[in-house]
């Protein structure tokens, strides 16, 4: 590659806590390390496709690293191969055209799932791209952890212990609804941070009466609460997940939620206590990274670089076993990245008496026993 070439980044999809740490990195690197000059593309894929970007020098990103969102925008429905604002025409002949007019030499893509998957397409068509993966729920394949996940499961974590006081004073039963679409990270990690009694994840369909069950011991055994954290992708056995909404001009039409609501009604019926519903929503998405996920970031962001200049493309930044790493981009489109039942954190959550909503209700106290409704 020559000494002096330009680069293109760009943010797509939902906001993260970290992405902000990533552009700073990734720019800084290139600029400091490589002697490039970074284009940034505003509204993520959009930019690409309306033709909206900026310079972004050393002092543009200085002082970033700490805030959310990104200062470059970004958009979950811009979709080159299938853009909304055309009824749905594939402008991606123009998006080639375009970033050849830009003289891009390489172009570095801050997303989840979705965006790894556009990008894959646009490297077939002779796009160099290399893939950062963001996502606060984790579910990225090819990552063992992504970042914005941390700052999503403290921001739960911290919403899970102040409803514990309230549900103490007022002898409820207090859910908690999270984030994650179909996987169930944030909801596992967030309830064994915050001693959720019971724990319902996608990946394990639940039993209502088993939940029940577990309220109606605590409330027999003198504990006056009981904390669900429940994922939003989270659904009964024989039932189907909660759908709160459907945009069809977006690549994924289905929003998810509601289900913390459901619970709530089938609940009144079966259990003495109170109980009430906390949707947690995108809150779990805003506000400052955590160190973690900024530490995280800036990895991420200097190895993108260095994978530039190195001319690695059609691949995605990863962190496998504690090591950075990249991974093919066509292994993680159109894939999602779920809780498998035999994760240490499951194992951790039935050891201390976790319910996971089954129909065995000793399951939490056995982990090698088979699973009823499981997906």
């Amino acid at each position: 590659m020559p000494k002096a070439f330009r680069v293109g980044v760009l943010t797509g999809g939902g906001d993260a806590p970290g992405l902000n740490a990533v552009i700073r990195a990734v720019t800084k690197s290139l600029i400091l390390q490589h002697n490039a000059e970074v284009v940034g593309i505003e509204d993520g894929f959009q930019g690409l496709i309306e033709q909206d970007v900026r310079p972004l020098t050393y002092r543009d990103v200085s002082g970033i690293l700490t805030r959310g969102g990104t200062i470059l925008g970004t958009s979950n429905k811009a979709n080159p191969f299938s853009y909304h604002r055309r009824g749905g025409a594939d402008v991606s002949a123009e998006v080639l055209h375009f970033i050849h007019d830009l003289g891009l030499d390489a172009l570095v893509v801050i997303g989840g799932d979705g965006s790894m998957s556009i990008s894959h397409g646009l490297y077939e068509r002779g796009v160099p791209i290399v893939g950062v993966p963001k996502t606060i729920d984790n579910d990225i394949v090819g990552t063992d952890r992504t970042f914005g996940f941390d700052t999503a499961v403290s921001i739960a974590t911290e919403a899970i212990d102040r409803l514990h006081t309230t549900a103490q004073s007022h002898n409820r039963v207090m859910i908690v609804e999270t984030m994650g679409r179909y996987a169930g990270w944030i909801a596992l990690y967030a309830g064994v941070a915050g001693g959720a009694d019971v724990i319902l994840i996608p990946e394990i369909d639940f039993d209502l009466e088993a939940i029940a069950r577990v309220c109606r011991e605590r409330e027999d055994g003198g504990q006056r609460f009981t904390i669900v954290a429940v994922a939003e992708g989270a659904r009964p056995q024989g039932g189907e997940m909660v759908v709160a909404k459907r945009v069809e001009d977006s690549p994924d039409p289905i929003r998810l939620g509601g289900i913390g609501r459901f619970l709530e009604a089938e609940l009144r019926t079966r259990v003495q206590s109170e109980v009430r519903t906390t949707i947690l929503g995108h809150m779990q998405r805003g506000g400052t990274p955590t160190a973690y996920d900024r530490n995280l970031a800036t990895c991420f962001g200097a190895y993108a670089a260095a994978m530039v200049a190195g001319g690695q493309f059609g691949r995605m930044v990863a962190l496998q076993d504690g090591h950075f790493t990249s991974v093919d981009l066509a292994s993680v489109a159109n894939r999602t990245r779920t809780v498998p039942l035999d994760a240490p954190m499951v194992a951790t959550a039935l050891a201390v008496g976790t319910s996971f909503g089954v129909s065995d209700f000793d399951r939490r106290l056995n982990p090698t026993a088979p699973v009823p409704g499981v997906v």
